[in-house]
Parts: structure tokens; C-alpha cells; sequence
């Protein structure tokens, strides 16, 4: 079970680096997909997402596809009133090279758009619009703005566009106090695992902090503030969010990576595996591929395995390894690792990064680890089959096994005996003896095809044993069912490389007779087609005698005659009656209503009965109040 544990753990988490290491690349993959991902908006609907597209596909190293019909369609759908709409297309047209959308209007809009009354994100469209353009603008005035706009909203996004709007101002101007805040703006974000960090409003957010904080670190020519942790952190976060299939969050996820990989100050080394998880003999090379996160060379280095360690039992098997450079990739190392003979398992490889020549700007060189199983191949060995009495523990026969082969005969066992069957597994590379996660026996009726599956555990020396209790196993596995069952061993192990299904014999056993004289035939068709299960609803009680029905009707009744006669003997009259709207809506009304108990009491449901009632007993009510207001009247 420790091995399936272990197992479960690598495959869930492959090749993953400590805490404070890349977790991941983008790969070339990656970016073919994020490239189809941006190839795939046009063509262009809208000038944000042509925005997103062109940039993305710049940041990816390659042109745009059409490039005239997609400056014809910026110029087209630029609002040159609108700021950020300005900003977008300017950006976009930059980022074309060959486009340029006129000044005239838009120049004046985005100065006008610099003011004190002006948010931050207004300012940041239009600074930002201005540069790309090539157009001047006055940095004091903007400073003025900005420390006016943050203190109306210094939010995080505010802080963040501020950090964006002083990387781009004159280099006389005092930035200081906004390359210190980004130490104050990432004590806000949120770490997770101790491996991730990320800002409330999620990856656009996270990325334009990282993107803004290292433009103003180059605008300063200081470092960020930002610790080696901190940057790792936030670049596995980003990581994260590379199988994205959002044409804007594709944009976020190459622009920091971008950012992360082609700055000053803090270029993460990022360890990946690129050969197959599983070493053997006849592919013993661990390969990995030291890159930055675009999967970019960092030059000349030495790449030395710092320790490979057992899984299983902490056994370190080698220690400062050198890797061997590959001839073809500048980025590619390998490691033979079959030349210490490692056992079969899983193993964890530390790997240590040094620069032939200094370079401070690469973090995370120390403690990369990737992850690896050597696999073998196995062979079966000292397999015996025995059948015993099962009250005297007697061998009364007992026959050797030769794997791959299978006993040349049927064996036979009855109620009263044992089948015991001794087997070993032997590495064959070290021939040594070893254990296998799965080691099954499995039983198949020869007739019926139902199949019986056992485990089989191995001793404190390793050698397995099976034992079939003929008696006790009859009806809780065999359902009693005698006859020929084929008898094979299933063999497996995620270090294994041969898992094999070996039909080691054929057996005929001899349950006894069942007490309760169980159905053979039904054991045997188990499986066969069942018969349908009729459903039958509850019959209806027998409804009373339609005398008895009719008397209770008519009692029912009664009480209205009682009511006429009364109302004769006192006096009733209709002399008050008035032939007036209110008074017929009313009475008609009224009897609606008992018309509808009526109805309901027959045939209708409840909710088609509150329906009607709504309807009825609005306008009864409507009715009812005219009528007592014209009686109240005429009493006055």
C-alpha cells in the first residue's frame, strides 16, 4: 500500500520543485496554444480584443497575421474621444510597427484627460496612449494628478496603474515614493500553499503588479522590492493559469511570464523533466531542461544532481552528480542514472544550478527537484502448488510450477482438502527478490465464465502464499457452483515493466452438497436476463352504495331549506334589493364562489381552484364594498 500511496503522490503532482521553485514552464506547447488561442479572435470584433490579440501574439515572438486589414480595422474602430479606447488601439498599432493612428484630436483628448479630477485608471490609459505615440507630456502635471487621484481611490488596481504611470515618466521626476509602495502592495496579496501568491481581482491584477513593478524597477535602476520567494511564488501562481482560453487572460499570462523572464533583477530558473518518468536499463537517462519560464536558455551553466533519493526509504543513492550538457540544446542535461544500479521505485532528484558565469539576476537555482521511478523487469520463481488434507495439514500432492508455463493437469481438490500455492518475484536485472503492488489469483469457471478474485500477501521474506480453503470458500465466493476453473496469477507494479496474467493451472473442485438445496441452474444463469418486475398501483376502495351516497347529499342540502324557511317565518323580503351594479356583482359573485367548491369538489385540483377563486373573489370583493357603501348611503 506504501508504494500506491506513492504513487498516487507522483502522478498527482509530476515534476514539481520545492516550495520556493518553479512548478512549471510555459512550454512550446503552451505557447503554440495561447498563439492559436489569439490567431483564433480575428477576425477582430471589438478593439479591446484585438488589443488582447495583437499584443499576445507580439509577446510571443510572432507577427500578426494581416497585419493591414488589422490596422485598417484599429483605425476604423478607435474612438478618438474616448481614453481608453485610445489606449487600446495605440498600444495595438505599436505593437504593429507599420501602423499609426493620427494625432490631431486624440493628442488633445489624452492631455485634456490629464487633470486633478481625473482617476487613476484615466491617467493610466492616457499616459500610457501618449507614449505610444510618441507624443510629450508634462510628468509634473502628472505626478500632480496621480497623488490627487490616489487620494480619492488607492485601491489596489489604483496602486497598481500608479506604479505603470511613474515607470513612464521623465527621468527627473521623483518616483521613489511609488517604488517603495510595491513592498507596502504585495503585503496585500494572498499566499496560498506556501507556493502560490496571488492579488484579490486574480490574474489581471496579479500581472499588471508584476509587469508594473519591474518597468519602474528599470525607470529607478533599483531592484524591486520584491523578496526571491515572493517572485517564485507569484510566478507559479501565473503558471497556474496557462491552460486559460481567454484571448485577455492569455495576454496576462505571457506578459508576466515575459516580464519574469527578460527582467534585471529576478530571472526564476525553472527545472523541468522532459524524458520519460521511468529509467530502466534500456533507457537509463534522466533529461531535464533548464530554462526561464518562456523555456528560454540561460546561457552556459552546471547543472549537478545534489542528491537522488529512495522514496520509500530515504536511501540516497548518489550525491553531487554532475549532469552531461547536451551537444544539440544549450538547455538540455542528462543524467545516467542506471550506472549506481538503483532498486525499483520512486526516486526524488535534487537538482543544483550554477552559471559558468555569475549572474545575480537568476533565483531558485538550489533545491529544483524532479521525480522519477526506475522500472525492472520481473520474473516468477520457486512457484509450487500443493494439495493438502485440510484437518492433518498433509502435502497429498504437490507439483512444481515453471513460469511462463502451466501444470501439464487438472488438479484436483474436494471439501475436505486445501490448494496452496508458494511463488517468489525476481528482479532480473539485480536478481534480487522483490514484491509487486498487485499480485492477484484469479479462479474462472470454465463454463460460466464468473470470475473469483484473491490476494496474495507476502511473507516477512517475501515469498507469497495462497491458500484455497476448499470447505469455507464454497458458498461465500464459489456460490457452491463445482466444476473446472482455470487458475491464473495477475502481476503488477508501477516499477514494473512487464505486468503479466500467468494461467498457472486448471483446477477441479468439489464443493458440498448445499442444505437448502440452492437452484444450480439459477447460479448458472446468473447473469442471464431477469424478468420484468410489473409494477401494480394500490386499487381504490369500493365506493359506498349510491343510497347511502344520496341520503348524505341531501343532508347536505337540508340545511339551505332550513335556511329558506327560516328567513319566511321572520320576515325576509327583497324591498332593499337595488338592481344596482355593486349588489348584482356581489350576489353573483358570492355564488360564483360556492359554484367553485362545487367544481372542486368534483373535478378540479386545488391549484386550478385558487386561480379561479383569485379572479372571482377580487371582483366579488370590488362588488361587495360598492354595494355596502350604497347602503351605508342611504342610510345617512
Amino acid at each position: 500500500m506504501e508504494r500506491g500511496a506513492l504513487l498516487l503522490f507522483f502522478l498527482a503532482f509530476g515534476v514539481v520543485g520545492q516550495a520556493l521553485t518553479p512548478t512549471t514552464v510555459l512550454t512550446a506547447i503552451d505557447q503554440a496554444r495561447l498563439k492559436a488561442v489569439f490567431e483564433n479572435t480575428q477576425p477582430f470584433t471589438d478593439i479591446a480584443s484585438a488589443h488582447y490579440s495583437i499584443l499576445g501574439l507580439k509577446l510571443l515572438g510572432g507577427g500578426v497575421p494581416k497585419a493591414p486589414e488589422a490596422c485598417t480595422f484599429l483605425k476604423n474602430k478607435v474612438d478618438t474621444k474616448n481614453v481608453q479606447s485610445l489606449f487600446y488601439a495605440t498600444a495595438a498599432t505599436k505593437a504593429l510597427g507599420t501602423c499609426q493612428i493620427a494625432g490631431g484630436d486624440a493628442e488633445q483628448v489624452l492631455t485634456t484627460a490629464i487633470n486633478e479630477s481625473a482617476d487613476v485608471a484615466t491617467l493610466y490609459y492616457a499616459v500610457s496612449a501618449l507614449s505610444n505615440m510618441g507624443l510629450k507630456f508634462n510628468s509634473a502635471d502628472v505626478l500632480k494628478s496621480l497623488e490627487a487621484a490616489l487620494k480619492k481611490d488607492d485601491s489596489l488596481l489604483s496602486s497598481v496603474y500608479a506604479l505603470h504611470i511613474a515607470s513612464q515618466l521623465s527621468a527627473e521626476s521623483d518616483v521613489s515614493l511609488y517604488v517603495d509602495s510595491v513592498e507596502d502592495l504585495l503585503a496585500q496579496a494572498d499566499e496560498i500553499d506556501e507556493s502560490y501568491m496571488q492579488f484579490e481581482g486574480g490574474l489581471s491584477v496579479t500581472s499588471l503588479f508584476i509587469d508594473g513593478a519591474y518597468k519602474l524597477a528599470n525607470r529607478a535602476k533599483k531592484p524591486p522590492t520584491i523578496t526571491e520567494d515572493k517572485v517564485v511564488m507569484l510566478a507559479n501562481y501565473i503558471l497556474s493559469r496557462k491552460h486559460t482560453q481567454s484571448n485577455k487572460n492569455g495576454y496576462y499570462v505571457v506578459a508576466a511570464l515575459r516580464t519574469l523572464s527578460e527582467n534585471q533583477y529576478h530571472v526564476p530558473v525553472a527545472v523541468t523533466l522532459v524524458s520519460s518518468v521511468a529509467v530502466s536499463g534500456a533507457d537509463p537517462n534522466v533529461k531535464v531542461k533548464v530554462t526561464n519560464l518562456m523555456q528560454g536558455s540561460l546561457g552556459k551553466l552546471s547543472v549537478t544532481a545534489n542528491s537522488a533519493t529512495h522514496m520509500e526509504d530515504d536511501a540516497v543513492i548518489l550525491s553531487k552528480k554532475p549532469f552531461t550538457a547536451s551537444s544539440t540544446d544549450p538547455s538540455l542535461y542528462e543524467l545516467n542514472l542506471m550506472q549506481t544500479k538503483p532498486a525499483p521505485g520512486f526516486y526524488t532528484i535534487e537538482v543544483n544550478v550554477t552559471p559558468s558565469k555569475e549572474d545575480k539576476r537568476l533565483i531558485g537555482t538550489e533545491g529544483s527537484e524532479v521525480k522519477v521511478k526506475v522500472t525492472t523487469e520481473v520474473t516468477v520463481v520457486n512457484s509450487e502448488m500443493a494439495v493438502m488434507d485440510r484437518d492433518q495439514s498433509i502435502a497429498s500432492k504437490s507439483v512444481k510450477v515453471n513460469y511462463p508455463g502451466k501444470v501439464d493437469r487438472v488438479v484436483e481438490a474436494d471439501h475436505h482438502q486445501l490448494i496452496v500455492f508458494k511463488f517468489a518475484l525476481k528482479d532480473k536485472a539485480t536478481s534480487k527478490i522483490m514484491t509487486a503492488h498487485q499480485t492477484f489469483v484469479q479462479l474462472v469457471n470454465v463454463k460460466t465464465k464468473q470470475e473469483i478474485i484473491f490476494i496474495a500477501e507476502a511473507d516477512d521474506n517475501d515469498v507469497y502464499r495462497f491458500e484455497l480453503d476448499v470447505a469455507e470458500s464454497a458458498k461465500e465466493h464459489f456460490n457452491s457452483l463445482s466444476g473446472k476453473y482455470t487458475m491464473s496469477m495477475i502481476i503488477g507494479d508501477a516499477v514494473v515493466q512487464n505486468p503479466f496474467v500467468w494461467v498457472v493451472a486448471d483446477l477441479q473442485l468439489k464443493f458440498p452438497e448445499t442444505a437448502d438445496g440452492d437452484n444450480k441452474q439459477e447460479v448458472v444463469n446468473q447473469y442471464a436476463k431477469k424478468p420484468e418486475i410489473q409494477h401494480e398501483f394500490n386499487k381504490p376502495e369500493k365506493r359506498p352504495p349510491l343510497m347511502l351516497s344520496n341520503f348524505f347529499a341531501a343532508l347536505c342540502v337540508l340545511p339551505f331549506l332550513v335556511l329558506i324557511i327560516l328567513w319566511i317565518r321572520i320576515g325576509a323580503n327583497l324591498k332593499n334589493f337595488t338592481f344596482s351594479l355593486g349588489t348584482i356583482g356581489f350576489h353573483v359573485g358570492l355564488g360564483g364562489i360556492f359554484g367553485l367548491y362545487y367544481c372542486y369538489f368534483l373535478y378540479l385540483d386545488m391549484f386550478s381552484t385558487l386561480k379561479y377563486l383569485t379572479l372571482i373573489g377580487v371582483v366579488t370583493f370590488l362588488a361587495g364594498n360598492r354595494m355596502l357603501g350604497a347602503i351605508a348611503k342611504k342610510r345617512a
